[in-house]
């Protein structure tokens, strides 16, 4: 026959046995035993979502009537203009950096590769927002007898080098009577000049 003790001893692992049960039953109810389930690291998902949308973006075709700032666009935006592939597009934004934004369609011609046919493929495609910068003058243009050295950086086929070598030079003989005279500066020849002409004053 069971003793006291034998008898509470039971009872405690009766007890045990049911607590264990309620436990496992409350554990179970997310999934059957086993289950391993994902859960996303905070940003995971969109960072994805984000590449696969401008993956799409970038090798849409061109609507009718959409532009891209050349002035402003990434290379790969630059890329889907007609005619414009990834190395090209490098090599404008390259030349944008270094000597400032192109403001118009003709200007652009100072990339290498870029030629007149090319210019009128992405004609109707392509916008310019960008303006180079003024020095004092009427309607904006660069007036090469007073502009800084910055200003002048940023007339198409310039450049920081070629501007401090106006500036010196205005400095050493005096004012441009002609945008012609220009010349007078070692490295701006007769084709730099017809790519500034429509930009700049005397």
């Amino acid at each position: 026959m069971a003793s006291e003790g034998d008898r509470r001893a039971v009872a405690i692992l009766l007890g045990i046995a049911c607590a264990g049960l309620i436990v496992r039953l409350l554990a179970l109810s997310g999934g059957a035993p086993g289950d391993i389930s994902y859960h996303a690291i905070a940003g995971d998902r969109p960072t994805q979502d984000s590449l696969v949308a401008r993956a799409s973006r970038l090798v849409r075709p061109l609507e009718p009537n959409e532009k891209i700032d050349v002035d402003r666009a990434p290379a790969e935006e630059l890329a889907r203009l007609p005619r414009i592939g990834p190395a090209l597009a490098a090599r404008i934004v390259s030349d944008r950096t270094a000597n400032g934004p192109f403001g118009s369609l003709a200007s652009l011609d100072r990339v290498s590769g870029v030629g007149p046919a090319l210019l009128e493929g992405i004609r109707a495609h392509a916008s310019f927002s960008g303006r180079t910068r003024e020095a004092t003058g009427r309607q904006g243009l660069v007036r090469l007898s007073t502009a800084t050295a910055d200003q002048l950086a940023q007339l198409p086929g310039i450049g920081p080098v070629k501007a401090r070598a106006i500036v010196e030079d205005r400095q050493r003989h005096g004012p441009y009577p002609t945008v012609e005279s220009l010349e007078r500066v070692a490295g701006i020849g007769s084709a730099t000049i017809e790519r500034i002409r429509q930009l700049v004053l005397p």
